[in-house]
């Protein structure tokens, strides 16, 4: 059997996930992908296959304030931006897909941010 690097274990990860996990216009799917150094969320609408809204830590609104932030302090910020985002869209719940990721660190800050400024999971 050949060895998997990290890559292809979280592709593989990912595609168990979404299996499971389906969004509909009702209730969107919230994908987060993390890089090595920048993280970036969408809200998709997988019956249409349509991304809703998006936000990303390489935007300027978030690059700007991210200067002298950490990774984590970014991410929370695309977190916040997607949030609001998506409650000027109508979109008050939708489904976490953490993208094969841990659900800690840069992944974790992000769905919390969401979480804060009133996205329900």
């Amino acid at each position: 059997m050949p060895v998997k690097n990290r890559r292809s274990q979280r592709i593989s990860r990912h595609a168990r996930v979404r299996n499971k996990v389906i969004g509909t216009s009702g209730k969107p799917r919230l994908s987060v992908y993390r890089s090595l150094n920048n993280i970036s969320a969408q809200i998709i609408d997988d019956g249409s296959g349509v991304t809703i809204v998006s936000a990303s830590s390489l935007e300027d609104q978030i690059k700007s304030k991210s200067a002298d932030l950490n990774k984590v302090d970014s991410s929370k910020l695309v977190g916040h931006l997607v949030a609001q985002r998506a409650k000027e869209q109508g979109i008050k719940t939708v489904i976490f897909d953490r993208g094969g990721y841990k659900y800690h660190g840069r992944v974790k800050a992000v769905a919390d941010a969401a979480r804060e400024e009133g996205l329900k999971f």
